[in-house]
């Protein structure tokens, strides 16, 4: 079967996990802030606070933003469901904003005209967190703008997205946002094999994740009651979890972003070949947003809802691991018990219900590719 993704995993990449296993640190040892640097290197943020996955660095980023009881998280119904979640763990309030049904990210005109309306009510979200899907960049400036004019915070879920740019700027570089949050998971573009980093601008948000993903303890003088007892001494100053990434995920992360900008490269070769292939096939191909350079981390084709089970079960027999991304968040049933409805964001609704995700990974060959638009081809014409 050919995966819809796959990581790459190369002899340097084994022999950095190896050496980290010989030697005297598994754990907060000098891997990860090697690993960080890269990341802060590649995007242009003055930080980057690697934990064990993206879900924890929403959530820390979400918490360093005081998201609490009484606030609001907005983000997008396209997304995985961690995006929501992580609002709700913090014990916010979760709403979403539709998407624009070309780059399948949170529309800027229904998010403005969501916070008029909010403005108007008094329940303006605390933080708004879009999500740039399939690799591209959300419209970040004016989601920025908008942000600051209704006073609000911005967490970039940039999950997809490591190596991607917008308006000639790295994405993760914070230029329109708060804290930008990326995945390292095997089937996203660089691997640590679970981890997740979050970058920002600010030395104070960074300090505070950098305690928050580590039990809020801290060894710092200036932050504890009291003075030090000795060269032993930490105190906890605030409530934080255990969200470390190991060595060995990071020796991992440093190899692979060495790799990073072939990755991506890669990933916009086949992209722009099935651009080219697929354009007089029965069905939509995905849209640009202008100014961005996606890292293509999916490629998501749209067919007739009415066909879409017949043609993903026909792929899926020809041996093409198709899937599909993502069922709208507000669609769960535990997002159903918090009061959310059919009908609520219907492009969102509309774009799942022909959306399948084709294969697209460095490694894919040409010939790989080939067998993919030849069985959707097929399946598309099939009666």
């Amino acid at each position: 079967m050919i995966p819809y993704g796959r990581q790459d995993i190369r002899p340097e990449d084994l022999e950095a996990v190896r050496e980290v296993l010989t030697s005297d640190f598994l754990t907060q040892g000098p891997k990860v802030p090697a690993f960080e640097a890269s990341v802060a290197k590649a995007t242009g943020a003055a930080h980057a606070v690697a934990v064990n996955s993206a879900t924890s660095a929403l959530h820390i980023a979400c918490l360093a933003l005081d998201l609490g009881p009484g606030d609001i998280l907005w983000t997008s119904p396209i997304t995985f469901v961690a995006s929501a979640n992580v609002g709700h763990l913090c014990g916010a309030e979760v709403d979403f904003v539709d998407i624009d049904p070309d780059t399948f990210n949170m529309c800027p005109q229904a998010l403005e005209t969501k916070l008029k309306a909010a403005k108007s009510s008094g329940r303006l979200p605390k933080v708004i967190m879009p999500v740039h899907m399939c690799g591209q960049s959300a419209d970040m400036a004016r989601i920025g703008a908008l942000a600051r004019e209704f006073g609000c915070k911005v967490v970039e879920d940039a999950s997809h997205a490591i190596g991607g740019r917008y308006l000639d700027r790295p994405v993760g570089d914070c230029a329109h946002s708060d804290i930008c949050v990326f995945s390292f998971h095997p089937v996203k573009i660089v691997t640590t094999a679970e981890g997740g980093v979050a970058t920002t601008q600010s030395d104070a948000l960074a300090a505070r994740m950098e305690r928050l993903r580590t039990h809020g303890v801290t060894r710092d003088e200036a932050l504890m009651e009291g003075a030090s007892e000795g060269g032993w001494y930490y105190q906890q100053i605030e409530l934080g979890l255990n969200y470390r990434m190991t060595e060995m995920q990071a020796a991992l992360g440093v190899t692979q972003m060495e790799r990073l900008d072939d990755y991506v490269a890669r990933r916009n070769a086949l992209a722009d070949r099935y651009d080219r292939v697929l354009g007089n096939m029965p069905l939509k191909r995905p849209g640009r947003q202008d100014g961005a350079y996606s890292a293509f981390h999916l490629y998501v084709v749209r067919v007739e809802a009415e066909k879409r089970r017949e043609i993903f079960d026909a792929l899926r027999a020809d041996g093409i691991g198709v899937n599909v991304h993502y069922i709208p968040v507000h669609l769960q049933p535990y997002w159903a018990r918090h009061g959310f409805k059919p009908g609520d964001f219907p492009n969102a609704e509309a774009y799942y219900g022909g959306a399948i995700s084709i294969p697209l990974y460095p490694g894919m060959t040409e010939a790989d590719q080939d067998r993919v638009v030849t069985s959707l081809a097929a399946a598309c014409v099939r009666d």
